[in-house]
């Protein structure tokens, strides 16, 4: 009884949540794309995703949420929520099919991978955020592909052991006609972020991943800009050893989730 009281109130949050930032978020002067990435996140994550929104994105000028997003921690929840609100999309699906049709724990883990690194990757990613790539789809997917892996990696290496170990052996978190598997998710989507943020921190910083972006408002004259300083290319060996920490954050997740499962 406990745990349907803590879920109906978690629920209702949600519902409320997703509510005041999807009517409040239309006048933030952000980007369409993360302006839905905020609506997404704040459905898997409920007043968590409303409280990251209100203090990390909701400033309603232009010239106040430029200074408002320029600090580096809010550049990083940009650059992770974008990455969690696509690729939850893809991962959700796969839990969802995998639990229809009783896959195997490894094979269902694959699944939910792949869906969400195809969908945050090719869509959330390549696709809406081409115009930073000249608008070429293809060059975009080239940009896009080792920071999406990256992020995936840690997402997912934070989310198994929660979605294998949290409530194990009960059937209800295993459906997804039960609430209490939406919210075994929504717990697991939350815990991946965490893991997330830190390689999104090392993304942003090294220009390989955007963050927020300042919509100007509309009539507003563009600001005559010199010409574009590229940022330095990032070394192969550094891009190297990222790759290693987050495939190894994946497997330590994966180990975690097969031996508690036992």
């Amino acid at each position: 009884m406990l745990l349907e009281s803590v879920m109906m109130v978690w629920f209702v949050l949600t519902a409320v949540s997703v509510l005041y930032v999807a009517i409040d978020i239309r006048h933030t002067p952000e980007n369409p794309v993360l302006k839905w990435g905020f609506i997404l996140l704040t459905l898997y994550a409920g007043p968590v995703g409303a409280l990251l929104y209100i203090f990390g994105c909701r400033q309603h000028t232009p010239e106040e949420h430029a200074r408002f997003v320029a600090a580096r921690w809010r550049q990083v929840l940009g650059s992770t929520m974008h990455c969690v609100a696509g690729d939850g999309v893809g991962i959700l699906a796969g839990a969802v099919i995998g639990a229809l049709v009783a896959l195997p724990l490894l094979a269902d883990l694959a699944l939910e991978y792949v869906l969400g690194f195809a969908f945050g990757w090719t869509i959330f990613q390549a696709l809406f955020m081409k115009d930073m790539a000249g608008g070429s789809y293809r060059r975009s997917l080239e940009t896009t592909f080792i920071p999406e892996l990256l992020s995936m990696n840690c997402l997912m290496g934070g989310m198994i052991p929660v979605m294998v170990l949290a409530w194990r052996g009960v059937a209800e978190a295993h459906d997804p006609t039960q609430g209490l598997f939406w919210f075994r998710m929504s717990i697991a989507l939350m815990v991946g972020f965490a893991f997330a943020y830190p390689m999104n921190w090392w993304l942003v910083a090294n220009h390989l991943k955007h963050g927020m972006m300042t919509v100007p408002a509309p009539g507003a004259q563009p600001k005559k800009k010199g010409p574009m300083k590229m940022p330095p290319p990032v070394a192969r060996q550094k891009i190297a050893i990222a790759a290693g920490v987050s495939f190894a954050v994946l497997i330590v997740g994966l180990l975690i989730g097969i031996a508690g499962r036992g």
